[in-house]
């Protein structure tokens, strides 16, 4: 069942923030709370993620109907990827060294700002560059 893309993008815009507030603060438990979204968003899909779960009940009630849909594998991806950045970076702020932290969370933070902004979503586009290289592999 195909998603509403302003799902997505709506949790795009908290996670940027949340990612602009761990490279200000350098909070490791706020990196761990995002860590924690996206590995719910990568697990059980973005529309059951924490983010996902506050567009659903509290947004998407005082918007008009979705124009658009997507389907929910790329965005699902998309929080791996989100995942693998961010468990890298928590190891950076935490075990260090610290720049590690910083740049592994100022990467999830570009892509997080390229969806929210431009509704430019480079995870998924990575998912489907991915697939259509193994769908001609075989």
């Amino acid at each position: 069942m195909d998603i509403d893309v302003r799902g997505p993008r709506f949790g795009a815009a908290v996670t940027t923030a949340a990612l602009a507030a761990v490279l200000i603060t350098g909070s490791a438990w706020l990196l761990a709370w995002q860590t924690l979204a996206f590995a719910l968003g990568a697990a059980l899909g973005v529309g059951r993620s924490p983010y996902g779960v506050l567009f659903r009940t509290a947004i998407r009630p005082r918007l008009g109907p979705p124009r658009a849909f997507e389907a929910p594998e790329p965005p699902r991806f998309a929080q791996a990827v989100g995942l693998a950045f961010a468990l890298i970076g928590l190891v950076g702020y935490t075990v260090g060294p610290g720049w590690l932290g910083t740049a592994a969370t100022a990467v999830a933070l570009a892509a997080a700002f390229l969806n929210s902004a431009f509704g430019f979503c480079l995870g998924c586009e990575t998912y489907l560059l991915l697939r259509r290289a193994t769908a001609g592999a075989g």
